[in-house]
C-alpha cells in the first residue's frame, strides 16, 4: 500500500471522527442539558413564573392603591383658580354716588374708567367633619377587599402548588414507564432469541416464535407511547416553571417510596382545620364585611355633611379696583334632600350585595365539607390500592417464575408465558402510579384543609 493510500485513508478516517462528534454536539444540544429537580424546586419555580400569581399580584396592588385612595377622602380639599381675562370697550353705569339733578353723561358728571383688562385668583380649602360615616366606612370596606385579594392570591399560590405536585407525578409516571418498558422489551427481545434459536433446532413450534415476536412488537409500541408521554410532561413541567423546552428533566423518585407518610389525623380533624385555614373562606368572610360597611356607607348619603371651609381672593382690574387680602373662614353645611327618596334603591342594591356574600359563605362551607370528606377517602384508597398492588406484585413475580420453569420443562404454553410475563409488567406500572396518585392525593387532602402551603415551606 503506497503512501498516498494512507494519507487518504487517514483523512477519511479522521473525517468520519469529527463528523461524528458534530454530530453528537448537535443532538445534545437540541435535546437540552438534564437536570436534578427535586419537588420542593419545582414548586419553588412555579411560583415564580406563574402568569396566575402575576395577575394576583396585580389584583393586590389594585386593592391597596384603592385604601389609599380611601384614606385620601379624609384629607382637606384645596383648590386654587384664576384667570386673565381682555375685554372690549364695556358700558359701565354705577348707580351708587349719583346725585339726583345729575344727569350721569352730561357735562356736570364724572367720566366712567376705561376698562379693558381683569384678572383675579381665589383659593379655596375645605376640611370635612362629618360626612354621614361615609369616609370611615369607606375606608374600612377598602380595607376588607385588600384583605379578601391577599387571601384570593393565597388561595391561587395553593392551586398552583397542588398543579406543580401533580404534574410532578405526572412526569414520574411517565419516567417510570419508560423504564419498565425499556427493561420488558430486553426481556421480550432475549425471549425471541432464545426462542428462534429453539425453532431453529425444532424445539419449538413456529407459532409459539410469531406470539413471541409479536409481543416484542407490542413492547416496542408501548414504549414508543411512553417515551411520547415523557416528552409531553417533561415539556409541561418546563413551561410550568420557565425554565427551555429542551430541558430534560429528572424527578427525585425517593419522594414516592412508599407514597405519602401515613397521617393519623381523622377527617373531623381535618374538616374544623379547613374552616380555620381554607383560603376561600376567610376570603368571603372579608368580603362580607366589606359588604357591610358598603351598606352603612350608602345610608350616609341621608345624612347632612359639615366641613370646615376657608379661602383667599384677590382680582385686579385696572383703572377700577383692585382687592387684596380677602380671606374668608367659616362652616359649609350640605344637605342632599333628594337622598330621602333616591337613595332608597342605593340601600336595596347594596343590601343584595350583602345577602349574596352571606349566601356564598353558605355554599363554600357544604363544599368545604364535601371536598374535605372526598379528598379524605382518596387518600385513604390510595394506601389501600399500594398495599394491593405490592401483594399483586409479589404475586405476578412468583407466578411469572412458575410459569417460566414449566415452559422450560414443556408443562406450560408460550400463551401462559408471555400472559404472565405482562401481567408482571401491569402490577409493577400499577405499584409505580400508585406511589405518585399517593402523593397527590395526600397534599389535595391538606389542600382540602387549608394545609398545603404549611406543609410545604
Amino acid at each position: 500500500m503506497n503512501s498516498r493510500s494512507i494519507y487518504a485513508r487517514l483523512y477519511a478516517l479522521t473525517t468520519g471522527i469529527l463528523l461524528t462528534l458534530v454530530f453528537q454536539a448537535a443532538s445534545a444540544q437540541q435535546q437540552g442539558a438534564t437536570k436534578q429537580l427535586s419537588l420542593s424546586e419545582a414548586i419553588s419555580l412555579s411560583i415564580q413564573n406563574s402568569k396566575q400569581l402575576k395577575v394576583s399580584q396585580a389584583k393586590i396592588e389594585e386593592a391597596n392603591a384603592n385604601v389609599k385612595e380611601a384614606n385620601d377622602r379624609q384629607l382637606p380639599d384645596l383648590s386654587v383658580t384664576g384667570a386673565y381675562m381682555r375685554l372690549t370697550n364695556p358700558n359701565i353705569d354705577l348707580k351708587f354716588g349719583q346725585s339726583n339733578s345729575g344727569s350721569g353723561s352730561g357735562s356736570g358728571g364724572s367720566e366712567m374708567p376705561k376698562v379693558n383688562s381683569a384678572a383675579y385668583g381665589m383659593a379655596n380649602l375645605s376640611i370635612p367633619v362629618f360626612a354621614g360615616m361615609m369616609i370611615q366606612n369607606g375606608k374600612q370596606a377598602s380595607r376588607y377587599l385588600a384583605t379578601a385579594a391577599k387571601l384570593d392570591a393565597d388561595k391561587d399560590k395553593e392551586d398552583v402548588m397542588q398543579n406543580t405536585i401533580a404534574a410532578y407525578s405526572n412526569l414520574y409516571k411517565a419516567q417510570q414507564s419508560v423504564l419498565l418498558m425499556e427493561e420488558n422489551l430486553k426481556q421480550a427481545t432475549s425471549r425471541v432469541k432464545d426462542f428462534s434459536n429453539m425453532e431453529k433446532n425444532g424445539l419449538l413450534a413456529r407459532n409459539d416464535l410469531l406470539k413471541a415476536e409479536l409481543q416484542q412488537s407490542n413492547y416496542e409500541l408501548l414504549l414508543m407511547d411512553a417515551e411520547n408521554s415523557q416528552k409531553v410532561a417533561n415539556l409541561n413541567m418546563n413551561i410550568m416553571l420557565g425554565l427551555p423546552d429542551n430541558t430534560v428533566l429528572a424527578v427525585d423518585s425517593t419522594i414516592f417510596v412508599g407514597g405519602a407518610a401515613q397521617d393519623t389525623r381523622g377527617v373531623a380533624e381535618f374538616e374544623q382545620l379547613a374552616y380555620q385555614n381554607r383560603k376561600d373562606a376567610q376570603s368571603l368572610q372579608a368580603r362580607e364585611g366589606a359588604a357591610t360597611s358598603n351598606v352603612k356607607m350608602v345610608k350616609g348619603e341621608m345624612y347632612p355633611q359639615l366641613a370646615l371651609t376657608g379661602g383667599y381672593v384677590a382680582a385686579y382690574i385696572p383703572n377700577f379696583i383692585t382687592i387684596t387680602n380677602a380671606v374668608t373662614a367659616g362652616v359649609g353645611l350640605k344637605y342632599n334632600v333628594h337622598s330621602l327618596w333616591k337613595n332608597k334603591s342605593k340601600v336595596a342594591a347594596a343590601n343584595a350585595q350583602l345577602a349574596q356574600v352571606r349566601a356564598n359563605e353558605a355554599r363554600i362551607n357544604d363544599n368545604i365539607h364535601l371536598d374535605v370528606y372526598q379528598a379524605y377517602e382518596n387518600y385513604l384508597l390510595s394506601h389501600k390500592k399500594m398495599d394491593t398492588y405490592v401483594k399483586a406484585i409479589e404475586q405476578s413475580e412468583e407466578n411469572y417464575r412458575i410459569t417460566k420453569n414449566k415452559h422450560a420443562n414443556a408443562l406450560a404454553t408460550t400463551t401462559d408465558l408471555l400472559d404472565a410475563a405482562v401481567a408482571n409488567l401491569q402490577s409493577h406500572l400499577n405499584y409505580a402510579y400508585a406511589k405518585a396518585d399517593a402523593l397527590v392525593a395526600y397534599n389535595n387532602l391538606l389542600k382540602a384543609a387549608g394545609l398545603l402551603e404549611q406543609a410545604n415551606k
